[in-house]
């Protein structure tokens, strides 16, 4: 069984002063304590080579702020040494026969393609006997062409594809540093992983305006761009979230949410829609992660999403130039363990620092969600989203809680007909 959680963090100044022979002469040594015999270390972290440069400019984008929030440079990115330094730590400290490399940002293509063969060299030099290295990577699709798409499908890359409906709604926030909308060329990455014949999921953040049109959305991505994968993730931020980490609000003038976020309620009335269509039509044969998550918990095998889990902590993000953090939506000097140029990767993921993170999921849900029939399913969902109070004034509610409800409500209403299918 996979372990989690022991020893101890530190944080200190960048390394961007120090050359490429500095940086691969720096090793720092893994000290993480043996365990059972059956038991290993595992955990996965979000890899921003580019920083958060992206070359769109989407609205609603929660990375994009931290080029100022963390005085990234103009174009950030990861060094060749760093990035070696990065993937032998990260293999030596996993214990699973799986190892899974996530490439995100900003905009991880802008990397270019050497950088990415370069990835899958060092990937087999530092293997450990027995392992298998996956990766993943995603993308806005702009930069997508026939030679990114080969090297992707011979190397097995998953692709994660953002799209957020058809035209009329994808590009009401998802434009260029221009203004000028992204859709057409976005399809064109569709058309071009289809002729690769790439497996890709399509995430798709549900906002205040797509999620009034929940089948829409739904058929459009089912039917027209026909990803294995179909991921729904809510928009939500504080209207202060380029200068405020989550969990750092004032308890007693707690924040309303950005313009584009999604409704609560709209939040609800879409999962729950898109749940009667797919149960009707498509249980089977569309992969909808919501439902395959909800499902799961429901019939005793666990999420398989960190946000409905009873803790999180084991989906960190490293930023280009080594520093790390406790997880993608907590960039933010508050929650940076670390730099893996200082101390190894597998210490930080492991400190006291991220085991106290990881446990706050469900050890400071207020008495409101404890007493919830769905707690199980839910566990406050993630907590960067709990700034509202509860009916009884306690603050730590999950702004999204309605709206989770009714979808709990709608799935756990199916279980009957759910065991049957199952049995079949």
């Amino acid at each position: 069984m996979a372990a989690f959680f022991h020893f101890s963090n530190a944080a200190k100044p960048g390394f961007s002063h120090l050359t490429s022979q500095q940086i691969f002469s720096i090793k720092p040594e893994l000290k993480l304590p043996k365990l059972a015999s059956g038991d290993f270390y595992r955990f996965h972290t979000m890899i921003k080579p580019a920083g958060a440069q992206c070359n769109l400019d989407c609205s609603y984008c929660f990375y994009l702020h931290k080029e100022d929030l963390l005085q990234q440079p103009k174009m950030p990115r990861m060094s060749e040494s760093l990035l070696e330094a990065h993937i032998a730590q990260y293999i030596e400290a996993q214990g699973g026969e799986e190892v899974v490399f996530s490439w995100q940002g900003g905009e991880p293509t802008l990397m270019g393609l050497a950088f990415f063969e370069r990835v899958v060299e060092l990937q087999r030099r530092y293997k450990k006997e027995g392992q298998r290295i996956e990766n993943d990577l995603q993308t806005n699709g702009i930069l997508l062409d026939d030679d990114w798409c080969a090297f992707l499908k011979k190397h097995n890359f998953l692709v994660g594809l953002s799209i957020d409906g058809p035209a009329e709604l994808h590009d009401v926030y998802r434009y260029s540093k221009g203004g000028q909308p992204s859709f057409e060329r976005v399809m064109r990455g569709v058309e071009l992983l289809h002729k690769h014949k790439i497996t890709f999921s399509a995430l798709c953040v549900v906002n205040r305006l797509n999620a009034r049109k929940p089948i829409d959305v739904y058929r459009f991505l089912r039917d027209k761009v026909r990803p294995r994968i179909i991921q729904f993730i809510p928009g939500v931020e504080p209207v202060d979230f380029r200068g405020v980490a989550p969990g750092y609000w004032n308890p007693d003038d707690l924040p309303t949410v950005a313009e584009w976020s999604v409704d609560a309620e709209d939040w609800g009335y879409f999962l729950t829609r898109v749940w009667d269509e797919w149960f009707k039509r498509d249980y089977g044969q569309v992969f909808v992660d919501q439902f395959e998550n909800v499902i799961s918990q429901m019939f005793g095998y666990g999420a398989q999403k960190c946000v409905s889990g009873k803790i999180c902590g084991k989906a960190l993000a490293i930023e280009h130039n080594g520093d790390v953090f406790s997880c993608d939506h907590y960039v933010y000097p508050e929650y940076k363990l670390g730099n893996i140029l200082e101390t190894h990767q597998g210490d930080l993921v492991f400190s006291e620092q991220q085991k106290k993170f990881a446990y706050a999921k469900s050890d400071t849900l207020p008495a409101y969600c404890n007493a919830c029939p769905y707690l199980e399913l839910c566990w406050g969902e993630c907590p960067k989203n709990r700034f509202i109070k509860t009916p009884d004034g306690e603050p730590g509610l999950n702004y999204l809680c309605r709206g989770l409800k009714q979808f709990y409500a709608k799935a756990t209403a199916a279980r009957g007909e759910l065991s049957k299918r199952m049995q079949n």
